[in-house]
Order: structure tokens, then C-alpha cells, then sequence
């Protein structure tokens, strides 16, 4: 295979790692590429990571799981970029449910009809209303999710006259992307264990191996997908079986890694980061401009040399800095009470890049990887001779 191929088939998988589901509409270069390398893509991918990539004429879907069950770091977001809540996310789900059994084409007050009356079954019991404008704007939100996604194409009007009651929208509903989101390893009507924790590990529960030879094949694979996923892997963070393994094998992993993506691996005692050279392949960059990336980079900085930190600690600190830079950072940032928002922004980033550990008490951790942003006080070299 020439040079070329090889960038091009790299370029296709890294499309893939960033969106795991291509549209004919939002990323036809993408899928394009992906089409034409779909078999080495399938190869690589089911051999090294266990995950399915299924393509077709209109859509390419990488059935991506995630690493661990437990990570809350990377939310869905709305336009404005605010994370979703529980709330949302059951409207997301009751959205999707509805939208499985509608005709072709729906308007956003018929599916918000059939979200309330979905909502409102004895099973559920869900206290949802559109009587505010708030309540409309978290379906909103979840419709635009939906349009982000390919699963709905707007055909008419727009959400914001919905939001003050003066139209209505129409909606074409794709079913082969909606057919596609779904990423577990068995269908939902199997599971059968009743606590919301139960049910998820058995939504994506795989198989366990019963030879050596398949125990390191799922070890491998599970390690590469950490390393895909995750910003930093620690080996605090393994179980005996993946550090034991993730030490002996680290140099053939991330050596595969780095000639399919073109990440390369930054080696620590504590574990492994895959970085991008390219700044790409991540939706939580560090550092960022604004008032939002100074802030989360002085924070860093300020907990580069600390153990941990207390919530009031930290407010302190903002609120210091917030005196400190009025004059650059945005309006509003030193009224009673911004610190708080602006150290829950940076916490949240550091945290999605596993630079920090948030206690349940509050308090803040800092993890290994934040030494990075650690400053040095500037030294004085002495010289010889006089001063020019």
C-alpha cells in the first residue's frame, strides 16, 4: 500500500474516531473515504479494538462502547454548549422512542404531543410539561441533537418560533440512521435485571473468555480502547490483569495506535496519554482562548503544585483572578457569586481530561498529568563580565 493510501486510510478512521456516526449530509468527504477503505477500517478495528463498523450508501456507524461505565466527564451539550441533565437525557430517550414508531415525516408539536403522552405512562411517570419556555427548550435541545446527528432533516420553520409559540417545525425522519445509534452488545428487550446500574452493565456486558489466548485478545482490545477514549490512562485506574498487561505490551499497543491514527504516545511512570498532534481528535481542548480557557488554565496551574484542594479554596483563587484579569476576561466575571461558575467550567474540563479527580466532599484532587501545567519560577543566571 503507497504512501498515500495509508494517509487516506488513516485520515478515514480518525473521521471515524471523532464522529462515530457519518452522514451522507454532514460529512460526505468523510464518507466517501471511509467507504473506500471500509474493509482494512473493519479489519483493523475489529482485530484491535473489538468494535463493528457497519457502512453503507448513506451512513458509515462505528459501534464504539465506552471504556468504563461511570464517566459523566463528556455530557451531550446543547447549542450554547451547556451540558445536558437527566432531564433532557430521559427526553432524549422518550423522543427516540417515539420517533421509532412515527410516519416519514413529523412536526416538532406532534412529537412533542407524543413526548408528553409517553411521559405521562403509568411505567414512567415522567413529570414532563411544555407549559414554560424553559420546558420547551429541553426538547428543543434534544431536536437539535437529533438534526446533529443525521436522524432528523428540517424541512420547514425553525425551533426558536416553536420556543415562543409562533410556528412550528417539519421534520423528515431518517430511519437508517435512527435504526444505527444504538450501541450495545445485546437488544435492549433481553436485559433483564431492574436497577438502572444493572441494567446498563448488562446492556454492554460481552462475553467473558475462557482460554489465555482470548483473556489477552479482550485485554488488548479493552486497553486500546482506553487509550482511544481517554485522554490519560492511569495505571492506578487498571486492575491487576490490564497494568500487568499494559506494562509488558505498551511498546506493540500504542506502536499500533500511532501507525493507524497518527497519535503518538507520551510514556509516563503513572501511564500512557495518546496525544494529537494535529488538536484534533478531542472535544475538550487544553489550553483554550476566553475568559473560560484562562481561567481553567490558572486553575490547572494553581493545582499543578498541590495534593488537593478544598471547594472554598479554589473559589478564593478565582475570585482573585477574576479581580486580577477583569480588564480581558468577560463581564460579570467578578459579581458575587461568578467564581463559582467560572471554577465549575475549569473543574469540568480538567476532569474530561482526567487532570483532576472531583471528591465527593468538594474537595479536588489533582492527577499526574497536570504537572504539565506546573510554572517554574524564572532562574537568574549569573555571568562574568559586564552588563550590555
Amino acid at each position: 500500500m503507497s504512501d498515500d493510501d495509508l494517509a487516506r486510510r488513516r485520515s478515514a478512521l480518525r473521521a471515524l474516531l471523532k464522529r462515530p456516526l457519518l452522514t451522507v449530509e454532514s460529512e460526505p468527504e468523510d464518507l466517501i473515504l471511509v467507504r473506500r477503505h471500509q474493509s482494512e477500517l473493519r479489519d483493523w478495528l475489529s482485530r484491535e479494538t473489538g468494535w463493528r463498523l457497519q457502512v453503507d450508501a448513506e451512513t458509515a456507524r462505528l459501534f464504539k462502547t465506552a471504556p468504563t461505565l461511570d464517566d459523566g466527564t463528556h455530557p451531550a451539550r446543547g447549542k450554547a454548549g451547556e451540558p445536558f441533565g437527566r432531564r433532557r437525557y430521559v427526553v432524549l430517550c422518550l423522543a427516540l422512542a417515539v420517533l421509532e414508531r412515527a410516519d416519514a415525516q413529523t412536526t416538532l408539536g406532534r412529537l412533542a404531543e407524543e413526548v408528553l403522552n409517553a411521559a405521562a405512562e403509568p411505567d414512567l411517570a415522567f413529570p414532563f410539561s411544555l407549559d414554560s419556555r424553559a420546558e420547551r427548550s429541553d426538547l428543543v435541545a434534544v431536536v437539535r441533537l437529533l438534526i446533529g446527528w443525521g436522524v432528523l432533516r428540517r424541512v420547514s420553520g425553525d425551533e426558536e418560533s416553536y420556543l415562543s409559540a409562533t410556528g412550528d417545525v417539519l421534520y423528515d425522519v431518517r430511519r437508517v440512521v435512527l435504526a444505527a445509534l444504538l450501541t450495545g452488545v445485546r437488544g435492549p428487550s433481553t436485559v433483564v435485571a431492574e436497577g438502572f446500574g444493572e441494567r446498563l452493565a448488562e446492556l454492554t456486558d460481552e462475553p467473558v473468555p475462557d482460554t489465555d489466548e482470548l483473556r489477552n485478545r479482550a485485554l488488548r482490545r479493552g486497553l486500546t480502547r482506553r487509550l482511544l477514549e481517554d485522554p490519560v490512562v492511569y495505571y492506578a485506574d487498571l486492575d491487576d490483569a490490564e497494568r500487568g498487561y499494559l506494562v509488558s505490551q505498551r511498546a506493540a499497543i500504542t506502536r499500533r495506535i500511532e501507525e493507524a491514527t497518527g497519535l503518538v504516545p507520551e510514556l509516563r511512570a503513572e501511564g500512557i496519554a495518546m496525544v494529537d498532534p494535529d488538536d484534533d481528535l478531542t472535544d475538550v481542548r487544553m489550553p483554550e482562548q476566553r475568559t473560560d480557557g484562562h481561567a481553567t488554565l490558572l486553575v490547572a496551574e494553581y493545582l499543578s503544585g498541590r495534593d488537593e484542594a478544598g471547594r472554598g479554596e479554589l473559589e478564593a483563587f478565582v475570585r482573585d483572578a477574576a479581580a486580577r484579569h477583569r480588564s480581558f476576561w468577560r463581564k460579570g466575571v467578578t459579581e458575587p457569586g461568578a467564581e463559582g461558575e467560572l471554577l465549575d467550567i475549569a473543574l469540568g474540563k480538567l476532569a474530561a481530561l482526567r487532570l483532576v479527580k472531583v471528591l465527593p466532599d468538594g474537595r479536588v484532587r489533582a492527577r499526574p498529568a497536570i504537572a504539565r501545567y506546573a510554572v517554574e519560577e524564572p532562574t537568574v543566571r549569573e555571568t562574568r563580565g559586564a552588563v550590555k
